[in-house]
């Protein structure tokens, strides 16, 4: 069910209910300047917060827009559904003690209270909305009134207060909470916020995802209406599920699945609020899809020195200057200034206007854009004015240029939060903080996404699931079109010897019923013959094959449900050191081949599929087709839970899959 939050978020009339916090609701209204009614609720009192109160809600003149319920879980419950009767716009549900305390079925009660009128919570702190100082907010803040903005939503309370109090010149339109989100949930919520357009960008903390097909449509549309998401993701180092038994789970722990998902869904993501806090600046001045190609200038070698060593850890690319542009640049400034990128452009123009802005349009207008190191002294013991020069010729080259260009600070507090409102009210971003402004301009340029991209469905966690023999596991992967070695399989040993005359050396001899064989010892290579090998301990039957020869190089494809994102896909340099080498890309299903040789590009060793050093080219086509013909198992077999394939050799010419585990569970 899609709720109408229209009224909730931007009300005109609130209604408050609990002495202490509708005392706190009433003085934010009133700081903020709401110009709509407020209305107290209290059985017995006169008057809260020098505000009429109404004896209940019965009593109010008319049904509210918006309702902050601070009173008890159990009360909370009845109000709900007193306010859904009466077609009230939506309420804030503040108390705790709800499913997060073990009690899920009283907040089932809640939501069935509720209808169709929409809650948020429970167990939540509220909204501030900046643009019409309409606050259900009990505590304070550090935000300001404004005309556009960007919105923060956050399931952390204290997280999201403590990004109001930045003095980074970010203008906020909306702060949200979530809470436990029982009705309204994360896509919903934060589709409403961007849906004003007074709305810029949109800036998260999460702890997880309820819905991520809702989600990725949530991203789709956003950036065709030209509005950034960025997000802080939460919880990333717990490992993935199944660990112990999987490669492909302890490789794509830690985040890895989330991170997929939001790069695929086309969101921002960083790692620390002030990331975040600078790259909601950049997209509410710029939009979201910036290039990578950056130019650097400095006035000093040091912070041309700490842009380079910065850089590295970034995907940002800062090219040299083309030959015309050298060429322009050293006639402005001389033969003692070396022409390079990032540029350090000495002092010799300092304070002049006319040649700085020169220099500055010269090396911006090659380039997507351009950072300008500058920190401005302090206003309150110093004189800043030799900087404005600097500042008014960063000003031009982007005017000139038509390209964007930041002037960022070294250190976030060399510029004051007054001189980054006036910066940003004239479409100028300020970074603060030379690191963390590389970190907001490498996650601006997050990529769109596919188009319409959705991932799949959820399916449900916990279930039963029985790992397939090995010979059974490569028989599907053979139906399937990848090629497996030839093989035979048998209960015992004794039973294998028969069957493997017709295989020709070098053979491998392995245990079946292990998922990681290699440590269990049950894998023996280069066998010439079968004849005087002995048991194995704990082997449920044994597999001989023809040994690969040929290989160029090993790779680990895996493919398992996800419980929240429905199907991960982990790529990477496989055999027995895959977990040592960790050299893997994580991708969540469906994906292109395309997508699939993008990815594997992104290896750290991807050289040595391509031809490192005069070595053979491996045919990575044929890895695609792995990939492809495994997801298309995946996606027509519901009871498929896990798909692995370690190694995948690749040779000059062909694939094959020479140890498969597969992992069935319930449809």
């Amino acid at each position: 069910m899609t709720h109408d939050l229209s009224r909730l978020l931007r009300p005109r009339s609130i209604a408050v209910l609990g002495s202490v916090w509708a005392e706190n609701v009433i003085a934010q209204c009133r700081k903020m300047g709401f110009a709509g009614e407020v209305w107290p609720v209290h059985p017995s009192r006169a008057e809260i917060g020098g505000l009429k109160a109404y004896p209940s809600l019965a009593a109010l003149p008319a049904a509210p827009d918006a309702t902050f319920i601070g009173v008890n879980r159990h009360a909370t419950v009845e109000v709900v559904a007193e306010l859904a009767a009466m077609g009230a716009g939506g309420a804030i549900c503040f108390a705790s003690g709800w499913t997060e305390a073990g009690e899920p079925e009283l907040q089932s009660n809640l939501v069935a209270a509720a209808g169709v009128m929409p809650i948020l919570g429970p167990n939540c702190y509220g909204v501030i909305n900046y643009l019409d100082g309409a606050l259900l907010w009990p505590d304070q803040h550090g935000g300001r009134r404004v005309e556009k903005g960007v919105a923060l939503l956050s399931q952390s309370s204290n997280i999201v207060i403590n990004m109001t109090m930045q003095a980074r010149g970010l203008p906020v339109a909306y702060v949200a909470c979530l809470g436990n989100a029982a009705q309204v949930g994360l896509a919903e919520l934060a589709g409403a916020l961007l849906a004003d357009p007074r709305v810029t960008a949109l800036g998260l903390y999460v702890e997880g995802i309820d819905d991520a097909p809702a989600f990725a449509a949530l991203a789709g549309a956003a950036r065709q209406a030209g509005k950034g998401i960025v997000t802080v993701k939460a919880g990333k180092t717990e490992a993935g599920r199944s660990a112990a038994a999987s490669h492909t789970a302890a490789l794509a722990g830690g985040g890895a699945a989330s991170s997929a998902f939001l790069r695929q869904a086309g969101v921002a993501e960083v790692n620390t609020l002030s990331e975040l806090l600078e790259t909601l600046k950049i997209f509410h001045v710029h939009g979201p899809l910036l290039g990578r190609n950056f130019c650097s200038l400095s006035c000093s070698g040091g912070e041309a020195g700490l842009v380079a060593d910065l850089s590295a850890k970034v995907d940002l690319a800062f090219p040299p200057p083309s030959d015309a542009q050298r060429q322009r640049l050293s006639d402005i400034l001389g033969p003692i200034v070396a022409i390079a990128n990032p540029l350090d452009y000495h002092t010799f123009i300092w304070g002049d206007g006319p040649r700085t802005e020169q220099v500055f349009t010269t090396m911006l207008q090659g380039y997507d854009a351009g950072i300008f190191v500058i920190d401005p002294p302090r206003g309150d013991r110093c004189d800043a004015s030799s900087f404005q020069p600097a500042l008014d010729a960063i000003v031009a080259a982007s005017r000139n240029t038509g390209k964007p260009a930041f002037s960022v600070a070294s250190l976030p507090e060399n510029f004051g939060e007054a001189r980054a409102v006036e910066m940003i009210d004239a479409g100028m971003v300020p970074l603060m903080g030379l690191e963390s402004a590389l970190g907001a301009l490498a996650a601006a340029a997050t990529g769109p996404g596919r188009a319409g991209w959705r991932p799949l469905a959820a399916t449900r966690g916990g279930q039963a699931r029985r790992m397939l023999a090995e010979g059974a596991a490569k028989a599907r992967l053979d139906a399937a079109g990848i090629a497996i070695p030839k093989g035979v399989t048998a209960p015992t040993l004794a039973g294998l010897l028969p069957l493997a005359k017709g295989l020709t050396p070098p053979l491998v001899l392995k245990g079946l019923g292990f998922a990681h064989k290699t440590e269990a010892g049950a894998v023996r290579l280069a066998l010439t013959t079968l004849e005087g090998q002995g048991e194995m301990a704990g082997a449920a039957g044994y597999l001989a094959e023809e040994m690969v020869t040929g290989a160029v190089a090993e790779l680990l494809i895996g493919l398992r449900r996800d419980p929240v994102y429905g199907a991960t896909l982990t790529l990477g340099m496989g055999g027995v050191t895959a977990e040592l080498l960790a050299d893997t890309v994580t991708m969540v299903l469906p994906v292109t081949g395309d997508e699939v040789g993008a990815a594997l590009r992104r290896l750290r060793l991807w050289p040595l599929l391509d031809g490192y050093r005069g070595r053979k080219r491996a045919d990575v086509g044929a890895a695609v087709s792995a990939v492809m013909a495994l997801q298309a198992m995946l996606l027509a077999d519901a009871t498929l839970d896990e798909v692995e394939i370690n190694p995948l050799i690749l040779r000059e010419n062909g694939a094959v899959a020479v140890d498969a585990v597969i992992w069935e569970g319930e449809a």
